[in-house]
């Protein structure tokens, strides 16, 4: 859409994953109402794109069939057929994904949020291997970040410490629930969790407006990223939904005066 939200110099389309998180307390019922609010909302502020996750056996996560969950959408008319293929991405977190994607000159949509190791490699390796094709003539690539905008860093950060605990909880095979605020602030860390939420947090992008400005900025000028894709996992939809709206407000901000 010539009209959806962008950022930074070159003008980078924003977009939106969710994984319709499950709260403690909560339900997956909750967890996709909320889901389908988000969506109309990013439609609203001007995301290009909202794309929900595929993820089994995580008692956290609801989105563990698109294909269902987009099924609420009422007004959605699918017609198959002849010149009605839908946009084929392929999505990755590695450097074989990579080059898969460049090999079938398909665009690639790359998951920083879980794997910012790999990134620069990457997509350095899906760019080296990219062959035009029918789909495109030049490498397309989306960055998925992992972002939570709040009024103050320090908010943006209490935020953050039910996605940190929750992916600990996971590493650690005791995938469940996304904890509260409170729970996660008063879990007692051992020296080696704390290095591990800290290593994972120096990659995600928290904070103030000017802050996640900033980081994406950043983010961008790493990757030279042609899309970027955020995804906010907070236990509080309404915090969700303000997360994304003061993105929207700073994205608008930070377009050139002369932008149409």
């Amino acid at each position: 859409m010539d009209d959806a939200l962008t950022f930074g110099p070159e003008q980078v389309p924003l977009s939106v994953l969710d994984l319709a998180p499950v709260p403690d307390g909560g339900s997956a019922g909750d967890a996709l109402r909320a889901t389908i609010d988000l969506a109309r909302h990013a439609e609203r502020l001007g995301f290009r794109r909202f794309w929900v996750a595929e993820h089994h056996n995580m008692p956290g996560i609801a989105s563990s069939a698109p294909p269902v969950l987009i099924g609420p959408f009422a007004r959605i008319t699918a017609v198959p057929g002849r010149g009605h293929q839908p946009a084929m991405w392929l999505l990755g977190s590695s450097g074989y994904s990579a080059q898969v994607a460049g090999l079938l000159g398909l665009p690639f949509a790359f998951a920083h949020h879980f794997s910012p190791a790999n990134t620069i490699p990457a997509l350095a390796l899906y760019r080296s291997h990219f062959r035009p094709s029918e789909v495109l003539d030049r490498p397309y690539a989306m960055v998925a970040a992992a972002v939570i905008c709040a009024e103050t860093d320090e908010r943006a950060r209490w935020l953050a410490g039910p996605g940190a605990l929750s992916f600990l909880r996971l590493r650690a095979g005791r995938p469940g629930p996304l904890p509260s605020p409170q729970e996660a602030a008063a879990y007692s860390y051992t020296e080696l969790e704390r290095a591990f939420v800290a290593d994972r947090r120096a990659t995600q992008i928290l904070g103030t407006p000017e802050s996640v400005r900033r980081g994406l900025a950043d983010l961008l000028a790493a990757t030279a990223a042609d899309e970027l894709m955020l995804t906010t996992m907070v236990f509080d939809p309404a915090d969700r939904l303000r997360s994304f709206e003061l993105v929207a407000d700073l994205a608008r901000a930070a377009q050139p005066l002369d932008a149409s």
